[in-house]
């Protein structure tokens, strides 16, 4: 299986892609060695757009691109889009349904030690509240792949989060990517664990090691947070004596907010704990250090697990 990191996947998927469907157009804020579309670059020079930093003029090329016909790519760290060209993001992608896809790299906490400014924690509940905007966060590389063809051809704007750095692989190399439905990874009857992006692949291991100890959880991953077949998820959630939504992202508005919306308003209300980041930034700091800090290394990821189960009892 696949252990890539999800931007070279990007890279090599478009590429790909490109020879195929003449639409593709890539618009680079500077980064394409990062963001690996310098790979876009070299195979296809003349779908390759270096517009440097000016992200919110990369948002507005982009949409006039797309009333020509073409399916534009915006390629970046996640954080410029969601912050520095939110109100373009806004005006003329999401508010005219424009199919502008955007590429956002190094997403999340691990962004190379770049530090706070350049973490993106905020990106889930930014787009998810963004109308006509399809989220999406890939557990590994294959399904970062499978994804990014299915965004190739869906009639909307996308916001696709790519984590920089490779991860564990969580799928087999033929999975395919089904749209609004949620993935049931393991069963079990003590708990529910609910995640979302790479943060699955961590959240799986944490699990391995927990079923050693005679823990055995129900592992359910929300590839597309937005839209989501929520009557999917909450039937995957029924029963559940606890849910625990892990996430690399702050708590607040991202999958444990998306959780907690769906629970409180069915027939079968659940105790909910979020593993997340706390109301709070981050700093820059070597990638296994901020993820034990901040309590989403697999082993912290368990022993939250188990501290949750031991209040409920």
């Amino acid at each position: 299986m696949s252990t890539k990191a999800q931007r070279q996947v990007w890279g090599e998927t478009l590429s790909e892609l490109s020879d195929l469907d003449e639409r593709i157009l890539v618009l680079d804020g500077d980064l394409a060695t990062s963001t690996r579309a310098d790979i876009l670059a070299e195979s296809h020079p003349d779908r390759f757009i270096q517009v440097g930093i000016a992200e919110q003029n990369i948002v507005g090329m982009a949409f006039g691109l797309s009333t020509l016909g073409y399916r534009p790519w915006l390629s970046s760290f996640g954080v410029f889009f969601t912050h520095r060209a939110l109100d373009q993001v806004r005006m003329l992608v999401s508010q005219t349904k424009a199919p502008v896809r955007i590429a956002a790299a190094y997403s999340g906490l691990l962004n190379g030690s770049s530090g706070k400014t350049h973490q993106d924690i905020e990106d889930f509940a930014i787009m998810r509240a963004m109308p006509n905007m399809t989220v999406i966060a890939p557990a590994d590389a294959v399904e970062a792949r499978a994804a990014i063809k299915w965004v190739a051809e869906h009639d909307g704007p996308v916001y696709i989060r790519f984590a920089r750095d490779a991860v564990q692989a969580v799928f087999e190399e033929d999975y395919v990517f089904t749209p609004q439905k949620p993935v049931v990874l393991r069963d079990g009857s003590d708990l529910t664990v609910v995640s979302t992006g790479v943060q699955t692949s961590r959240v799986a291991e944490a699990l391995d090691s927990l079923e050693l100890e005679g823990i055995r959880a129900k592992h359910v991953h929300v590839p597309m947070l937005k839209p989501l077949d929520e009557q999917e998820l909450l039937h995957e959630l029924r029963g559940a004596q606890l849910i625990v939504t892990v996430e690399e992202h702050s708590v607040l508005g991202g999958l444990g907010g998306l959780v907690c919306e769906l629970t409180a308003g069915s027939q079968e209300p659940a105790h909910v704990s979020r593993i997340g980041l706390a109301d709070r930034w981050s700093e820059s700091a070597p990638n296994d250090f901020l993820l034990d800090k901040y309590g989403l290394s697999p082993a912290k990821v368990a022993q939250q697990i188990k501290a949750s189960l031991n209040t409920r009892k």
